[in-house]
């Protein structure tokens, strides 16, 4: 394929042209070039987000929404339009239903805290899937220990989706509260029905949460559409910086959930007596927010939008079936999920090899993945590992990138045998 044809995936999208925005890619890792192939971990940052950081930085920065003078009232406006900027990006209906976190982790734990404890009936059920990150395991897990819920584990297929009739197994009896799961598996790419997982959780009285820190970054969200109750996801996957998450949730939930941090700026007033909630969606966040995080994530939001987040998708749809024709043919190569509906994630195994060799020696040979339990250990217990190697993909991605993957796995697969 001509450079000219692997540039243009999709009409105006150049992927030469992106990586020239990423000034981190200009870099070498032992003599050779960087080829990063862990962005499912964390992506890197365009300029525009490192420069729109540096310019509130150096030109107005100052706390918000409490100052009166204008590097305050400035820094304040441009961190609330992140806030719009989110909205518009998930097609929610209104700015006040967006919460911003630390992380994706802390605002599922926002949601296992202040609806788990304080909105939930006790006797109600949570239930996950087989493929959950740690991070919509551990909250439910602890709700459970606390409060004696139940937690109910859908499990998979061979080929890494979502066994439905276990899922809708796991419904019939109308006891689960809360659906909470996975929109991409971080580990096996799969893509989970959003659409019909939200109906039939309705359907039997549950409300649905979404782990969106994968998806987000790879395909177009509409919360109203899918008919999600809360959807989280993460600024440092979505190009942005880390220290900011998103929480989603429909306003009459938020309503109703009480706090889950208490201190400034989350209050209307305070005696010592007793205090008043500040309105939605400030009830949720105490204390100074992450300010210039914020601003990154906007930015970021904004060069997503730029490119256009189908485009993005679609060349990595192409990337990820290249790189699984191109991993498939190497012998003693293992692929963790055959899901119809994946993003830009590719998990193996190399026989004889622990996947932490494998991920030194190719960071010897100038390539970045990610090897391990990828904080999903149950997955791997489910898959009959203990650990894996995974590549993940981005905007910058090129196939180039995965041919010298292959090649490296080739030299790794000698040395071994």
């Amino acid at each position: 394929m001509s450079q000219a044809a692997i540039a243009m995936v999709h009409p105006g999208f150049d992927v030469f042209a992106i990586r020239r925005e990423f000034p981190i890619l200009a870099e070498s890792v032992r003599g050779k070039p960087l080829i990063y192939l862990d962005s499912a971990a964390s992506a890197q940052k365009p300029r525009a987000v490192i420069e729109a950081m540096v310019q509130a930085m150096e030109h107005q920065y100052a706390n918000v929404h409490r100052g009166l003078h204008w590097m305050s009232e400035r820094t304040t406006e441009a961190f609330e339009t992140a806030r719009d900027a989110v909205a518009r990006f998930l097609n929610a209906p209104s700015r006040e239903e967006i919460v911003f976190t630390k992380n994706a982790t802390e605002a599922i734990n926002l949601v296992a805290h202040a609806y788990g404890r304080g909105v939930m009936d006790p006797a109600k059920a949570v239930l996950i899937s087989a493929m959950e990150h740690h991070a919509n395991i551990i909250p439910w897990q602890m709700l459970r220990d606390e409060r004696g819920i139940e937690l109910r584990v859908c499990p998979i297929t061979a080929e890494g989706e979502l066994d439905w009739a276990g899922f809708e197994r796991l419904l019939a009896d109308g006891r689960v509260g809360l659906v909470a799961i996975t929109h991409m598996s971080n580990v096996l790419g799969t893509v989970t029905p959003a659409e019909r997982i939200a109906r039939a959780a309705h359907d039997a009285g549950a409300l649905v949460l979404f782990d969106g820190s994968q998806a987000a970054v790879h395909r177009r969200v509409d919360v109203q559409a899918i008919g999600a109750d809360f959807y989280v996801f993460t600024g440092h996957k979505l190009y942005g910086p880390t220290g900011i998450g998103v929480l989603w949730a429909r306003a009459e939930l938020l309503e109703r959930m009480p706090p889950f941090l208490g201190g400034g700026d989350m209050i209307s007033s305070v005696s010592f007596e007793k205090a008043e909630w500040a309105r939605i969606p400030h009830k949720f966040e105490a204390g100074t927010p992450p300010i210039l995080e914020g601003i990154g994530l906007a930015a970021a939001i904004a060069w997503v939008e730029r490119v256009g987040l189908e485009a993005i998708e679609e060349h990595e749809r192409a990337l990820t079936d290249f790189a699984l024709a191109r991993l498939s043919a190497i012998e003693g190569v293992r692929i963790f999920g055959r899901a119809q509906d994946r993003g830009g994630v590719v998990t193996f195994a190399l026989d004889r090899a622990h996947a932490h060799d494998v991920a030194t020696l190719l960071d010897r040979q100038g390539i970045a993945v990610r090897a391990g339990h990828h904080c999903a250990e149950p997955l791997m217990r489910v898959l009959g590992v203990d650990s894996t190697a995974r590549a993940s993909f981005a905007a910058y991605t090129t196939r180039a990138e995965i041919d010298a993957l292959a090649e490296a796995l080739e030299r790794v697969r000698r040395f071994f045998a």
